[in-house]
């Protein structure tokens, strides 16, 4: 299972470098990383997506309280949370097939932010599984490039739940 952590951090010098290699040392793989300073001056907030069982994370998580800089560990997987993604994707498009291919971008709410006679670069800003659906459907006309950034996430102070919410609109 894939698990969120969000993780306040002081912004100094080899943080990141500490976190990283605690991961590489246990042989664990962080596949997504984003860090951005956090709402206090000095403070950053790292998210992290983890593959691991729910022992081997909380294993991780005592292991990051031991390090010197970081302040705050959470396994939000669970939290109802707001997670988000940003990527550009490069998409060959010429005259033939621009104009599907814009459409389906709409549909997405993907912006285009740079167009050349043979592709179209669009803009997609979401949860993860919109990154991986607008992906395959533009997979078809042709994907040059690809650049992805980690998934960001803060928990749901109304504590509203939107993926159960989904289940439910779709139980109808």
């Amino acid at each position: 299972m894939k698990h969120t952590l969000s993780v306040l951090v002081e912004d100094e010098a080899g943080v990141l470098t500490r976190i990283a290699g605690l991961f590489a040392r246990r042989g664990f793989n962080i596949e997504s990383l984003a860090v951005g300073p956090a709402e206090q001056p000095g403070i950053s907030r790292i998210t992290m997506v983890v593959p691991g069982d729910d022992a081997v994370i909380e294993q991780l998580t005592k292991q990051l309280f031991k390090l010197i800089n970081v302040l705050k560990v959470d396994d939000i997987t669970e939290t109802p949370s707001v997670e988000r993604e940003l990527m550009l994707l490069k998409v060959k498009a010429n005259g033939a097939n621009r104009a599907e291919v814009v459409g389906l971008a709409q549909i997405f709410r993907a912006r285009v932010v740079d167009v050349s006679e043979e592709s179209l670069t669009l803009e997609v800003v979401g949860d993860p599984g919109k990154m991986v659906a607008i992906e395959q459907v533009l997979n078809r006309f042709g994907i040059t490039e690809i650049a992805r950034t980690g998934k960001i996430a803060l928990t749901r102070e109304s504590g509203v739940n939107t993926e159960y919410l989904k289940s439910l609109e779709s139980r109808v």
